[in-house]
Parts: C-alpha cells; structure tokens; sequence
C-alpha cells in the first residue's frame, strides 16, 4: 500500500487502520501527488490511496499520470462529500481511479474499528484488479441511436440498473450514450459511500444528455430521467411512485438492487428491462432471476470490462442474464428495448 495525502494526521490514520490487519504493509507515504507518481514508479505498489486536494500536483493530475505510465489500482479518498470536491473525487474515476471512500477524520477515532473493516475490506478487494492504461482523462460519448420497426406495446416501460465497485463509471458509461430523450425511466441502486450521492448525481448529470437525479420520497419516475437511490434507504418503485424503505436486519448491502428489482417485478413484470453493472457479491442476481422469469429483458456487464466480475457473474451463472454485453454495447441496447 501507498498512502498519498498532505496531511500527516489523514496519513498517520490510515497507516494506523491499514496496519492493522497483517495482511497489509504500507509501503509508502507521499504528502502530495508529485511524490505519489515517483514513489508508485519507483516501489510498485498493490494499491494507492488518493487524496484529491494536494499542493505541487494534486489527485486528479496525480492519478492521471499513475494510469497513463504505471497502471495501479488507486482508492480515492476524500473528506469533500459535496459540491466541487465530490465532482473532482469523481473525476479521478473517469482517469482511472476505482472507487471513491470518505477520508476518516479524527473525530472518527470513537468509530475507528468499524470505519477500519470496511476500508480494510476496500482495499483488498481493489487490489487485486486489473487495471489497465488510461492516456487522455475522461472519453467522449456518444448517444446510442438505433432505429428499428417498432410494434404496438413492445417496449419496455422501465428500466433498473444495479452496480458497486466501479459502478460510477460503468454508469457513466451507459448514462452517457443515452439519448435526451429516452423512452422509459431509470431507477439505480449503486453502493456507495455515505454522502456522495449528491456528488454522483451532479457529476453524472454533467456528462449525459438523460437528466440524472436523487430520488425523492413520492416521485413519479418520468422517461429520460434517472434516479439515484439515497444511501441508507431502499429504493422500491410502488404503483408508478418511488418510495424508500428500512433496510432489513443484517443486510449487507444498501441501497439493495435485489429489493428495487423484486419492487420491479412485482410492479411492471414482462413489461421492466433489468441490468447488473460491476460490483463485488452477489446482490441483484435473485432479483434479476424473479424478472427474468417473468419474462422481463435482462442484461449483464461482462467480465472483460468489469472493474469487479462478482455481482453479473453471479446472475449469469443463476440462468437470470438474457444478453451479457461489454459497457460500451448496453446504451443501444437500452434503447432499442424501450423504443
């Protein structure tokens, strides 16, 4: 491990969790990005943490460099969960960065245990996956047109995406090839961090021509519109209205895929188009069988442009997945669905 942040106190604290587990030596620490680039070239380490505000070169240069010249697994870590900050811990993911975490801070020491498990199983996780070379930031996309006879009552009428670990991106990259005017809806389940949803939403809104949005308690989802459910809550779409709802005791991941998808079938059945993004576990696939049963279109991200290949493969190998496609071929499929 690498530890890149100018603050010793952000830098001692993750050493101190990431020390923790024996599984896990930090190899390095650099106090701005100009150190980060020659520290990953010179000790080729497993992972690196990133902070995105650094003097001499920050994060974003920082990673771009790393992708462009020693392609590294990078956890963005950030204490901005809103506004600019959240929209530059975001843009990291477009350079190559992996996931976005919030940087614990020393009023988080009370809760250091538990805010320890999860970046410690972040971090084992991220680095072991492949990474490949990023030159140039973020790429261009282009709506998917496709154009096709169209008969009465064949298109779908909604459409549920879930994703996790490289979500963000894999989103941007289907949200982004979307036309303005889509036929349908989108309601996602993308597990993130506590407080960044609102970062999310105004990073991926920036780069789709669909508008992108935090669902709100009593929507009606309307076409061309996607919705990002809150952390903390499960989102359920219920006789045409969005509402969230407690997660159940032990559930381990939130917002839940499975629940917005089973709401979906019970609401929309045959008529729904289900799709399961990047992600480690297995949440989606149960879901995903139920609508694919009922007839519903079903499609999962392939393993080759995956970050994490666990939560597709799971549903492909439960018989749930009708067309398993590379990021960039799920748009024109989206809208030759609801078309």
């Amino acid at each position: 491990m690498l530890i890149a942040d100018d603050s010793l106190v952000a830098r001692e604290m993750l050493a101190t969790i990431l020390g923790s587990d024996p599984g896990i030596d930090v190899v390095g620490q650099a106090a701005d990005g100009m150190e980060a680039v020659e520290m990953v070239a010179r000790l080729r380490p497993d992972l690196v943490t990133m902070d995105i505000h650094m003097p001499r070169l920050d994060g974003l240069r920082a990673t771009e460099q790393i992708m462009a010249y020693t392609p590294t697994p990078i956890l963005v870590v950030s204490s901005s969960v809103r506004g600019q900050g959240v929209g530059s811990a975001f843009d990291a993911l477009a350079l190559g960065a992996l996931e976005v975490i919030k940087k614990p801070e020393p009023r988080d020491w009370a809760d250091l245990q538990q805010i320890g498990r999860e970046v410690i199983r972040k971090v084992k996780v991220l680095a072991n996956v492949r990474v490949i070379t990023h030159i140039g930031g973020r790429r261009e996309h282009r709506e998917a047109h496709v154009t096709r006879e169209r008969h009465e009552g064949e298109g779908r009428s909604i459409i549920a995406i879930g994703s996790s670990t490289g979500g963000p991106s894999a989103l941007l990259a289907v949200l982004g090839r979307l036309p303005k005017r889509l036929a349908a809806p989108i309601l996602i389940a993308q597990h993130i961090a506590d407080g960044f949803v609102p970062g999310l939403v105004s990073w991926l809104d920036a780069g789709c021509a669909v508008q992108v949005a935090a669902a709100l308690e009593g929507t009606k989802p309307e076409p061309g519109v996607a919705y990002l459910a809150p952390t903390g809550s499960n989102m359920v779409v219920e006789r045409g209205t969005i509402r969230f709802r407690e997660p159940e005791k032990g559930q381990l991941y939130i917002p839940s895929a499975d629940t917005l998808f089973d709401s979906v079938a019970r609401g929309y059945g045959r008529r729904s188009v289900a799709v399961l993004l990047t992600g480690m576990g297995a949440d989606g696939a149960a879901g995903m069988k139920r609508l694919h049963d009922l007839g519903a279109a079903t499609i999962a991200q392939d393993e080759e442009t995956c970050t994490v290949f666990g939560m597709p493969k799971v549903a492909i190998d439960l018989g749930a997945v009708d067309k398993v496609l590379p990021i960039e071929d799920i748009a024109a499929e989206l809208v030759e669905l609801v078309s």
